[in-house]
């Protein structure tokens, strides 16, 4: 259709239905293999099979799926890999991003392209915890800020407080204001998703109770994104975490034209569809392996 109609890589995207991202991906990866015939090689053309579907099935404007070498794999290496590449691809000057935190996000880093963009800026989305070992995953938006070197935005605050009160006094009195008033005009929101063991990973944290794992398992969540903690639907459970979290609000990371989710994992498959659902995602990047296991849900 490139090569040989000589169709614009807009009109490509227009015919398949599919994100223009995913053309320009696939007509690199075919000059890199110098695979540039009639159709593509196999390998490639399973995984764009597979990113198609997964759109289309999901309604997600781009899925970006890293291939895997087998099933068993820990899949946060190459989602890492993929996500870094995607995101450097996406910043321009003047760009406010807004990032969570979390493993995979933290291994982005290190794929990131590091290249001059003037006048960036970073928001970090969430709180932080107050212990850490070998590593903070809260400090992923400044080590992002740190490549480009941008201004970055903390949330300076607990993950999670202890009442309704005092976030509010955090965000009036304490300057965080200014943090959560800026997110209202971001340009792209980057996160990750907790699926059912992240409840216990929150807990390790000091973040919330055994009691209050209970109580969401009991709520029907799956899964939580930023610490809002949903349900398969996408919907927030009636909890009182979920006002209690130090976070941008869902509302205004949906603000955001460029809402993108980097996930995968076996044990994460329901979760990564129903943050889908509650985020509106524009783009989705994980692994092949959670691509096939979403693409053979039920319904």
């Amino acid at each position: 259709m490139y090569y040989v109609e000589e169709m614009t890589q807009s009109a490509i995207a227009e015919a398949l239905d599919i994100g223009r991202i995913t053309v320009v991906r696939l007509l690199a990866e075919a000059r890199t293999a110098k695979d540039v015939r009639i159709s593509l090689s196999r390998d490639v053309s399973d995984l764009a099979g597979l990113e198609i579907e997964v759109q289309k099935r999901f309604k997600i404007a781009e899925a970006v799926v890293a291939p895997l070498t087998g099933p068993a794999r820990d899949p946060r290496a190459v989602i890492a890999a993929a996500a870094g590449e995607y995101v450097s691809r996406l910043l321009r000057p003047d760009m406010k991003i807004g990032l969570g935190w979390g493993e995979t996000l933290s291994r982005m880093l290190g794929f990131l392209e590091e290249k001059p963009v003037a006048r960036l800026s970073v928001v970090s989305l969430l709180g932080g915890i107050l212990r850490a070992r070998a590593a903070n995953p809260a400090e992923c938006a400044w080590q992002f800020s740190r490549v480009y070197l941008a201004d970055c935005y903390m949330l300076a605050a607990p993950a999670i407080v202890d009442s309704r009160q005092t976030k509010g006094a955090l965000i009036e009195r304490c300057g965080l204001g200014e943090v959560y008033e800026l997110a209202e005009t971001l340009d792209a929101v980057v996160v990750g998703v907790g699926g059912i063991n992240s409840f216990h990973v929150a807990r390790a944290y000091g973040l919330v109770t055994e009691d209050e794992v209970a109580e969401f398992k009991a709520l029907g969540a799956i899964g939580n994104l930023l610490y809002n903690f949903f349900d398969a639907d996408g919907c927030l459970i009636d909890h009182s975490v979920n006002v209690r979290a130090m976070a941008i609000p869902i509302d205004s990371l949906r603000k955001a034209r460029s809402r993108i989710i980097v996930a995968g994992g076996a044990d994460k498959v329901e979760a990564i569809v129903g943050a889908c659902r509650l985020l509106h995602a524009t783009t989705l990047v994980t692994d092949e392996a959670t691509a096939k296991a979403m693409a053979a849900l039920p319904g």
